[in-house]
């Protein structure tokens, strides 16, 4: 009769018909008719009866009675074989498929016996084994809470556990949570993605409120409000009270007023003051106000939202507004009153009154060139005005010469108004063309404040932070250098420290060199370093979300009008910006058209969620492209400003920037100097 063997392959356990012995070794002919080199030390038990396939079958079967606690009670506390707890267990010598049985239910049980070597095991300690069980037990009820919540979201719920946590299970998930392998699974098994279907079952409330949230949790994991115990801001300082009175200009829905200006006669020159807020007076380096700032970096404007960088109270303190005399950084050019050259410049420190708070979106239709030109318009600032756009124009072209091509003329600035609460509100877009005199008047004379700080803080060897542009790449360091761009040899960021901390932080070196004290950041300063690259993280994360939200927001406004067929114009390859929106598109599989082409596009479908839309070009137009393309923005498909935005074009195209950001933010960047030259010298 053949004999057989039972024996241990790497942890399985088989069973075969031995064809040889070879003393260290057996011919085992396995039951699918293979054979198999088996070494004694593996073999762990031999019989006649049954057979290799029934001994296993059986075996199994049998394994699955043997009460795994009752095992545990019987078994020796030392160290044993298989062989010898069968015989305890069974009270008598075991028959074969008794001991394969025992010896499998053994191995079946990790948490019980211990495996110390083929056929041999150890009794797991009472306390290990009942730390063990309890945790099976815990895993079991976890994976019973898995299978609930996923029962109930393919079922069309959203489990209290998933739906409190939906955007972190997004944006931020713990992979080894139950609520995170929940959601996986169902939206595996429902062929959808975890964001969908946490829309669809109402944890995460619109697309709205995704793009919200999401941002906020990246952002503002601690909330948006500020702490209740933040110091109140001083009482005004006593600072010299400046000669002249200024005014700002800035759209009616900006609240941080950061920079003014005045002009006054000087015989046959002029003195033209650009005036910025103060805040850096009182917010010093390591105030309790200056941590706050330092951790948001900068205001976030989007459409209808706006956290700022500031508490409302110390942006009041601070703000220009009109009727009160105001903490202010001076930058006065002295210029030639015919040719309008800048023959010197200064920097002080000082009080301001201010006289008005101008406002463009009341007076861009009477204030035009062909009226500043002719002289008719009627304002009690219409001389001053009149002057300050002459001098912003050869400024301008001073800029141009320098940069070796002119400014990109025609182009296109948006707002976005909502009227109603976010779900539901009523969008209006308004275009609004850069180089408007009011708008030139701002950025050129921000532009001019910044490079001329800029300049000076690199003539004295004073720590800054700049900002450059070579060979269209721009980049912000602590290392001054040209900015190709704008067309300016310094530029260093300094007009608006009420919305930006890279200008508070500007402010602070510039505050020191004009009162001749030591500058609180060194050139070696790591804080300064930080604060480059916090800034850029955070600054191109806001820019990113407004123009999310700018997009997002003319989408709706495409659904609000109904609006089934759009113009649009080709921006570059099969990238395509609709006429009249800040909106971009692309359109696979358009044929090769020249940069400017008009197209009239049919609308299919508009993804709120992915911020996409599917269009097919009804047809080709004739009509040439609208003004606000040109060859220079290629890219750029978001040229659009929140009431009071931030600069969201291309930093391709940075000087076009400064005039949005001068124009609808308040304040571009700039600090002044003592005796150092404009770059318009």
């Amino acid at each position: 009769m053949s004999e057989h063997l039972l024996f241990d392959d790497d942890g399985v356990f088989k069973a075969g018909t031995e064809l040889a012995n070879l003393g260290v070794s057996h011919q085992v002919e396995l039951p699918s008719g293979k054979r198999a080199k088996v070494k004694s030390s593996h073999v762990l038990l031999r019989f006649n009866q049954p057979s290799p396939t029934s001994l296993i079958e059986r075996a199994h079967s049998q394994a699955e009675s043997i009460d795994l606690d009752f095992l545990w009670e019987v078994a020796p506390q030392d160290e044993f074989g298989f062989m010898e707890l069968a015989r305890e267990y069974f009270g008598a010598a075991p028959s074969p498929v008794d001991a394969a049985a025992l010896l499998l239910r053994l191995h079946s049980a990790p948490i019980y016996f211990y495996r110390k070597g083929r056929g041999r095991y150890r009794a797991a300690p009472a306390e290990t084994l009942k730390a063990a069980l309890a945790a099976v037990e815990r895993k079991r009820g976890q994976e019973e809470l898995r299978q609930r919540f996923v029962d109930e979201l393919k079922a069309g719920g959203a489990p209290a556990a998933i739906a409190q946590q939906a955007i972190t299970l997004v944006i931020k998930p713990d992979r080894n949570s139950i609520e995170f392998k929940a959601l996986e699974q169902a939206s595996t098994e429902l062929q959808t993605t975890p964001l969908r279907l946490l829309l669809a079952r109402g944890a995460i409330a619109s697309p709205y409120q995704w793009h919200l949230d999401s941002f906020l949790a990246q952002n503002f994991p601690h909330g948006t409000a500020f702490g209740a115990d933040l110091p109140v801001p001083p009482e005004s300082s006593a600072l010299p009270v400046a000669s002249a009175t200024a005014f700002s200009i800035d759209d009616s829905a900006t609240t941080e007023i950061d920079d003014a200006f005045s002009v006054q006669a000087l015989g046959d020159r002029m003195r033209i003051g650009v005036h910025i807020a103060a805040p850096a007076i009182a917010i010093t380096r390591g105030h309790a106000v200056d941590a706050v700032a330092r951790s948001r970096m900068s205001t976030v404007y989007a459409p209808g939202l706006k956290y700022t960088m500031l508490p409302d109270a110390w942006i009041d303190a601070f703000s220009l507004n009109e009727g009160r005399d105001a903490a202010v950084l001076s930058l006065y050019a002295e210029i030639d009153g015919a040719s309008y050259e800048v023959l010197t410049t200064e920097s002080r420190v000082e009080r301001i009154h201010i006289e008005s708070n101008l406002r463009h979106d009341r007076l861009d239709a009477m204030i035009t060139d062909s009226n500043i030109e002719s002289g008719h318009f009627d304002s009690p600032f219409a001389e001053r005005l009149s002057l300050l756009w002459h001098f912003a124009r050869r400024l301008l072209a001073r800029r141009e010469q320098l940069r070796g091509r002119p400014e990109p003329a025609g182009r296109v600035d948006y707002s976005i108004e909502l009227d109603g609460s976010h779900e539901h509100a009523k969008v209006k877009i308004a275009q609004r063309r850069r180089g408007a005199p009011l708008d030139l008047i701002v950025a050129e004379l921000m532009i001019l404040a910044n490079s001329v700080w800029g300049g000076w803080l690199a003539q004295r060897r004073v720590a800054g932070i700049y900002r450059s542009q070579a060979l269209g790449r721009v980049k912000m360091g602590t290392v001054p250098a040209p900015h190709d761009g704008i067309g300016v040899e310094h530029y260093a960021w300094s007009t608006s420290p009420l919305r930006r901390y890279v200008d508070l932080v500007n402010q602070r070196q510039l505050i020191a060199c004009v009162l001749d004290a030591q500058a609180p950041y060194a050139p070696n300063d790591a804080e300064l370093f930080s604060t480059v690259s916090g800034f850029e993280s955070a600054y191109s994360a806001y820019a990113e979300f407004q123009q999310k939200m700018e997009r997002y927001w003319s989408f709706r406004w495409l659904q609000q009008e109904q609006q089934t067929r759009v113009d649009a114009t080709v921006i570059k390859g099969d990238v395509l910006r609709v006429d009249g929106l800040p909106l971009a598109t692309r359109l696979p599989g358009l044929p090769d058209l020249p940069r400017g082409q008009r197209l009239e596009l049919d609308v299919v479908a508009i993804d709120a969620l992915d911020l996409t839309m599917e269009a097919r070009v009804h047809r080709v137009l004739a009509a040439p492209a609208p003004a606000g393309i040109d060859e220079d923005d290629v890219g750029d498909e978001l040229i659009t400003a929140s009431p009071e935005g931030l600069d969201t074009a291309t930093e391709a195209v940075e000087t076009a920037d400064e005039h949005a950001a001068a124009f609808n933010a308040g304040s571009p960047p700039g600090i002044a100097e003592e005796g150092a030259s404009s770059p318009s010298n």
